[in-house]
């Protein structure tokens, strides 16, 4: 059986004379958690509304689980559970009268599957209490319990973390990689904080201006980017003689970016020492997926 349980090949969307989405390819595997990026205008968002079926592509083709979106929609949305923004909830009924209302629309969705979802996002003793009483991250957990009824192989969750503070960050981080790693679900997760991105996720695809530029692991994606971040003193000289010794780079706050190698490093001290040139930081600046992103994008902003 294949891993793959998402597949988007060549998606394209135009609205009107002007083209959206120009030819977007990638798939989801079991037990995955897949980072989609994007700036603003690229077209991450109607992507996004594609893959769940708010939308129709103009061209291309979606497939959840084996299942064409287009040719058999409600057997591939059976298996594709998601929240797009955030969770439509009902805040004067309890969480469990909002899951019951929302099970009644799927079939075979028992009270015993309703109190499973409960357990598993962990809202087991809350879950009979009135949603307006819930925090921020309580409602993004009754949101997953409730994309999660149908027994779904794929969850596409549109910033999750929007809005949370960073210790519902963390959990909501921790709870997303269980399902992936103990549930075994393909999780698709947009997100503007690229930091959690790089934390939370095995494979990221940057788009930028409809097209998908980059897919790969995180690992891979910045692998060779070590860097040192020098201060020199005085720093016209100091940049001469490193930028003699190695390519350099200076950034807006004045240091000097060179490649990481540590034996090299110890070298060009010696001898931007020897030169009377002052080290005042030697740092190690380890790769961070916001540069590979700006770098990628030319500078967006994400959206």
């Amino acid at each position: 059986m294949s891993s793959v349980t998402l597949e988007v090949k060549d998606l394209k969307k135009r609205i009107g004379k002007k083209k959206i989405i120009k030819g977007i390819s990638f798939e989801l595997h079991k037990g995955e958690v897949f980072g989609f990026l994007g700036p603003n205008g690229a077209g991450k968002t109607t992507t996004i509304r594609m893959l769940v079926g708010l939308i129709k592509p103009t061209s291309g083709t979606i497939s959840v689980c084996g299942y064409d979106l287009r040719k058999d929609f409600p057997e591939a949305m059976r298996h594709l559970g998601c929240i797009v923004e955030n969770p439509e909830l009902y805040p004067y009924l309890s969480g469990w009268d909002n899951l019951a209302h929302f099970a009644r629309m799927l079939n075979g969705v028992s009270d015993e599957r309703i109190w499973e979802v409960v357990r598993l996002v962990g809202l087991s003793e809350r879950i009979h209490d009135r949603v307006k009483t819930y925090s921020l991250g309580m409602r993004q957990r009754l949101g997953i319990a409730q994309a999660l009824l149908g027994w779904p192989s794929v969850l596409i969750l549109d910033e999750p973390t929007n809005g949370l503070d960073p210790a519902g960050i963390r959990e909501m981080r921790e709870f997303i990689r269980f399902l992936a790693e103990k549930e075994g679900l393909s999780v698709l997760v947009s997100s503007h904080l690229l930091s959690e991105i790089q934390l939370l996720c095995d494979r990221v695809a940057i788009i930028s201006k409809g097209r998908v530029i980059k897919t790969d692991t995180v690992s891979v994606l910045l692998g060779n980017r070590e860097r040192i971040a020098w201060r020199l003193e005085p720093l016209e000289e100091g940049k001469q003689l490193l930028g003699s010794m190695t390519a350099i780079e200076e950034t807006e706050d004045g240091s000097i970016l060179t490649e990481y190698s540590a034996a090299k490093a110890a070298e060009w001290n010696r001898k931007l020492v020897e030169a009377g040139i002052s080290v005042s930081e030697m740092n190690r600046k380890m790769p961070v997926l916001e540069d590979l992103f700006l770098e990628l994008t030319g500078g967006d902003t994400i959206d």
